[in-house]
């Protein structure tokens, strides 16, 4: 499978996230030998979209020749996208937003019915492409956090989208948690073979991987200090 990892953290490789993004990408890898691109949107030249719309009416032109052309040629050869990225506001961090904005030349003004909301026509035929979200934040808990980012994520991509939410990510990048983090990494990769063998990942296994590692006020008196 072309994986294409669009990842949204300023921290690139060094992201909490993406502790949780690598060890999908080795359970995947477990299965059969993955081509994975990673993009780190903070290194990226992307203006932000103009919202002029030129390119939904010239066969995809964006007016702005910059990084986004070869990425969105990347995505139009892709299998599976996989956003990873740190919740930042509730929502994703800027670099990454702006691309996801400057995706617009992949559709066209045409709108058609799609069950109780009406959608844009497609530009391309990316009908073969998965969409994964894998989003960890520093609260301790999911409820009033991700829900935000989630919505977009499936007003985005309404079909084969698989979501990963994970609180307390800030534990994957602290060696002395490893008790902790090592087992939920542990599931992690068993979703990533899943998912590359199935294409889901059990219910089951989701919500034990979205669930909090540690308790919620001790994991909350440690960032504030107050753990003896």
């Amino acid at each position: 499978m072309k994986i294409l990892v669009l990842n949204g953290s300023p921290k690139r490789e060094n992201s909490d996230t993406m502790h949780i993004t690598r060890a999908f990408l080795d359970g995947m890898n477990d299965v059969s030998p993955q081509d994975v691109t990673t993009i780190h949107a903070i290194d990226k030249h992307i203006q932000y979209c103009t919202g002029c719309f030129t390119c939904k009416q010239n066969g995809g032109s964006c007016v702005h020749d910059d990084d986004m052309r070869p990425i969105l040629e990347a995505i139009l050869e892709s299998d599976l996208l996989l956003f990873s990225f740190p919740l930042h506001s509730y929502g994703m961090p800027a670099p990454l937003k702006t691309l996801l904005d400057r995706m617009l030349p992949l559709t066209s003004m045409a709108m058609r019915k799609s069950g109780d909301r009406y959608v844009h026509v497609g530009q391309a035929d990316f009908s073969r492409l998965r969409f994964l979200m894998i989003c960890g934040c520093g609260f301790p808990n999911s409820q009033q956090n991700f829900e935000p980012a989630v919505a977009q994520f499936k007003l985005c991509f309404p079909s084969r989208h698989t979501i990963m939410t994970i609180p307390e990510s800030p534990l994957f990048s602290a060696p002395q948690a490893a008790v902790v983090t090592e087992p939920r990494l542990e599931l992690v990769h068993k979703a990533g073979k899943q998912y590359a063998e199935t294409g889901e990942i059990e219910a089951t296994l989701l919500a034990e991987i979205c669930s909090p590692m540690i308790p919620e006020e001790t994991y909350a008196a440690i960032v504030n200090g107050e753990a003896r």
